[in-house]
C-alpha cells in the first residue's frame, strides 16, 4: 500500500518498486509507509541504541570491571561487528521487517526462526520497561518526592501517542532527539578536556587495561551488561519495508551506526572513567545508579548535571523507549502476519499505515512490566540480553546456512569466518552471563519451543521441508 500524500522521486520511486517486488517474491505485500531515507534509518539506529546509553550503567560496568570500562565497550563493540556484518548481509538478501525472526526463518528453518524470534522478544518486551525504569531513577535523583511508577506510566502514554500517529512523526522526532544528545555528549568531552588541561585529572590507559585486576573471564562478564547498548542492529532490520532503497538502504546504515557507536561509547566511559576518584568501586544503590551524573557535576559543573539528568531521562532515554516500542510492534507485527502469533496482532492502520494492535500490545505490556520493575534495574539488566545474545547466535548460523551451505559462498571471510567468529564470541559472552539470567533465559526459550511445537500440532506455518 503505497501513500500518496509524501512525495516521491522517481528514482526513489523505482527503487521503491524493486523492494516491493521482492517483498512480493517473498510471500508478503507492502502494508508499511515506504518514507525513510538512509539518514533516518542511521538516527533512528543511533537512537535505538542511545548516544548516550553507557550514562545509565556506567556504574555497573565500572564495578564490574575494575574500571575498565573502555575495554569492556570497545570488546563489545568488536563482538558486534560480526553481527552487524551478518545483518547487512541479510538486509540485502531477505528486505523484510520481522528482523533476526525473518533472517532466521527464511535463512534455516521456520521452526529456528520463530525460536529466534521468540528469544529477542524476551528482551524486545523488557528493554523498553528497562528504559522506563532508567528515566525514572534518573528523574528521582531531581524530584524524588514522585513516585517512579509515575514517571513509567507518563513516559509510555507519550511514547504511544508519537508511534501510533506514523513513522514519519517518529523519524521527526528522533532527529531532534539525536541533536540534544549529541550536544550533551559534546559539552561532556569538551568539559573533560579543559579539566585534564586544567590538571583534574590526567589521560591514562588505566580504563582499558589494569594488569592487576584484568582477565578474559571478568571482561566477557561485563560484556552481557555492555551489549545492552549494542543491540540496535536488530531495530534497524526492522525497516527494511519502510526505508526508500530497502534492504541496501538498511544494510549500509547498520555498518555506518556500527563505527558511531563505538566511537560515542567508548569515548564517554574513557573520559568518565579518568574521574572516579582513585579508581574506587561505586557504593551500592544511588551511588552506582548515577554515577555518570555525578561524575558530569564534577567534569562541567553543578547545574550541567542537571542538565545531563534531564537530557539523559527526557530525551535519550525517552527517545530510545520511543523507538524501541516501534521496534517491538513491527517484530510482532512480522511475526503475526505469519501465522506465528495471533493474527489480530497484524492489522495496520489505514491511516498512519503503523501496526496498531501490536502497538497498543506492547504499550500495556510494557507499561505492566515497568511499574512492577522499579527499584529492580540489577535484575532486569542482567535478564534484558540474554535474548538478543541467543538470537544473533542464530542469525550467524543462518548466514553460514543460507550463504555458505546453500549458495557455497567464496566470499569466506562475510560467509564463513566471520560469523564463526561471532557465535564464539557471543557464545562466550552467553555463558558468561549470571544464572538468573541463564535461569529465565532458558526457560523463556523452553517455553517458546513448546508453543512451536503447539504451533505445528495445530497446522500453522511451522512446517519446513525438513520436517521441522
Amino acid at each position: 500500500m503505497k501513500n500518496e500524500s509524501i512525495a516521491t522521486s522517481p528514482k526513489d520511486a523505482g527503487v521503491n518498486d524493486v523492494e516491493e517486488q521482492k517483498l512480493e517474491a517473498l510471500g508478503y505485500k507492502q502494508e508499511l509507509n515506504r518514507t525513510m531515507t538512509l539518514t533516518d534509518v542511521v538516527v533512528y539506529g543511533l537512537i535505538f541504541m542511545v548516544p548516550l546509553a553507557p550514562v545509565a550503567v556506567f556504574g555497573t560496568i565500572f564495578n564490574f570491571s575494575h574500571g575498565m570500562a573502555a575495554l569492556v565497550y570497545l570488546v563489545a563493540g568488536i563482538a558486534m561487528f560480526f553481527s552487524a556484518v551478518s545483518y547487512k548481509e541479510m538486509a540485502k538478501e531477505y528486505p523484510v521487517a520481522g528482523s533476526v525472526y525473518s533472517y532466521v526463518r527464511l535463512g534455516t528453518t521456520k521452526f529456528v526462526g520463530f525460536l529466534s524470534g521468540w528469544a529477542i522478544l524476551l528482551d524486545y518486551l523488557l528493554l523498553p520497561a528497562l528504559l522506563l525504569i532508567l528515566a525514572a531513577s534518573a528523574m528521582a535523583a531531581i524530584m524524588p518526592d514522585v513516585p517512579g511508577w509515575i514517571w513509567v506510566i507518563g513516559f509510555i502514554a507519550v511514547v504511544a501517542f508519537i508511534n501510533l500517529r506514523g513513522i514519519v512523526v517518529t523519524a521527526r522526532m528522533n532527529m531532534i532527539f539525536l541533536i540534544i544528545q549529541g550536544a550533551a555528549f559534546i559539552v561532556f568531552v569538551g568539559g573533560a578536556l579543559v579539566a585534564i588541561a586544567q590538571g583534574r585529572a590526567q589521560f591514562s590507559f588505566a580504563p582499558f587495561y589494569q594488569p592487576e585486576f584484568f582477565s578474559w573471564d571478568l571482561v566477557f562478564t561485563a560484556i552481557p551488561v555492555a551489549a545492552l547498548s549494542y543491540i540496535g542492529f536488530d531495530a534497524i532490520s526492522t525497516l527494511n519495508e519502510e526505508a526508500k532503497g530497502g534492504g541496501k538502504a538498511v544494510s549500509k546504515a547498520t555498518m555506518i551506526v556500527l563505527w558511531l557507536v563505538i566511537a560515542l561509547f567508548v569515548a564517554q566511559v574513557y573520559f568518565a572513567a579518568l574521574f572516579v576518584p582513585n579508581n574506587a568501586p561505586f557504593a551500592d544503590g544511588d551511588a552506582v545508579n548515577n554515577a555518570f551524573y555525578y561524575i558530569s557535576e564534577t567534569v562541567v559543573a553543578p547545574w550541567f548535571k542537571i542538565v545531563f539528568t534531564l537530557i539523559t531521562a527526557m530525551i535519550a532515554l525517552f527517545a530510545n523507549v520511543l523507538v524501541s516500542h516501534a521496534t517491538t510492534s513491527k517484530m510482532i507485527f512480522a511475526m503475526a502476519r505469519d501465522g506465528q502469533l495471533p493474527r489480530r496482532l497484524a492489522v495496520v492502520s489505514k491511516k498512519h499505515q503503523v501496526p496498531t494492535a501490536a502497538m497498543i500490545v506492547v504499550t500495556i505490556l510494557t507499561a505492566i512490566i515497568g511499574v512492577l520493575g522499579v527499584g529492580q534495574i540489577d535484575v532486569i539488566v542482567t535478564m534484558v540480553t540474554f535474548g538478543a545474545l541467543t538470537a544473533y547466535i542464530l542469525l550467524h548460523i543462518s548466514v553460514i546456512n543460507h550463504f555458505g551451505v546453500r549458495q557455497s559462498s567464496r566470499k569466506y571471510f562475510i560467509h564463513w569466518i566471520s560469523p564463526v567468529l561471532g557465535i564464539a564470541v557471543l557464545g562466550y559472552a552467553l555463558y558468561s552471563t549470571n544464572i538468573l539470567a541463564k535461569i529465565i533465559g532458558i526457560s523463556w526459550l523452553a517455553i517458546g519451543t513448546i508453543v512451536a511445537l503447539m504451533l505445528k500440532r495445530s497446522g500453522r506455518t511451522l512446517e519446513t521441508e525438513d520436517g521441522l
